[in-house]
């Protein structure tokens, strides 16, 4: 059996499945079936939710397993959060960085920036 993939190849476009089989009893179901979360989830980040699944939520131990450091892995942890719809936890890391990056591409002045960065 094939990996699942979640991502269109050429066009990185979110798939559908078409058929679902039983090979125990041969029942066939055909139709358009979304992957629902996983579909959004690129193979990397599946294999991290695997290892994190695995290691009861411990991050640090998904870490060890993947062979990442910890500061890696709650990157990829911060990412799934954005990739899934929520908000990264931590200390506004991701914030600042698009605040940051607003600066550097002046879409916003030095001024705000920093107001922005104040909070």
């Amino acid at each position: 059996m094939h990996r699942l993939i979640t991502r269109d190849p050429v066009s990185g476009g979110e798939l559908i499945v078409t058929r679902l089989e039983c090979p125990e009893s041969g029942i066939v179901i055909e139709g358009q079936f979304s992957l629902g979360w996983l579909g959004r989830l690129t193979s990397e980040q599946l294999d991290f939710v695997e290892a994190l699944i695995r290691s009861r939520g411990n991050v640090q131990k998904a870490a060890a397993e993947l062979d990442m450091a910890y500061n890696t892995a709650r990157a990829r942890l911060d990412e799934l959060a954005t990739t899934l719809g929520g908000t990264p936890e931590g200390d506004g890391r991701s914030d600042r960085r698009q605040i940051l990056d607003r600066l550097a591409s002046k879409d916003i002045s030095v001024e705000d920036a920093m107001r922005m960065l104040k909070g």
